[in-house]
């Protein structure tokens, strides 16, 4: 795990949920070439061959096409606008659910980040 890892990570997630599942949209470019089946963990191991500048950017983007997507949906449905992907049993996550688990997504990876840095410095907190 490396935080350049941790950070395309977080940007395939908000493509993932704010643009493929909110909205049913194709992938964007890099997702769009990843055959995920055989590399699952294609975003994290391919961060390695990214510049930092290449990583922030990349995370900008989507994170901005979140914002797009969010305040679209909003302005179609509102929170409980369900989403155009359904899981594979059929029901559809709400934008509600969506931004909740990307919050989660978030404090997750945040928590990982954290113990990375402990690794470094050796220094823990509250």
């Amino acid at each position: 795990m490396t935080l350049g890892g941790m950070l395309k990570h977080l940007a395939y997630v908000e493509d993932h949920w704010c643009s493929r599942a909110l909205h049913g949209r194709d992938p964007h470019p890099p997702w769009d070439t990843v055959d995920w089946k055989t590399d699952p963990d294609w975003d994290w191991r391919s961060a390695a061959e990214d510049t930092p500048e290449q990583l922030r950017a990349l995370w900008e983007a989507a994170v901005d096409r979140s914002r797009s997507g969010v305040a679209e949906a909003l302005a179609d449905g509102g929170l409980e606008r369900p989403a155009r992907r359904t899981w594979p049993e059929g029901r559809a996550p709400s934008l509600r659910w969506i931004l909740c688990h990307l919050v989660e997504e978030y404090a997750r990876h945040n928590g990982h980040a954290d113990i990375l840095r402990e690794t470094v410095d050796g220094l823990t907190g509250e």
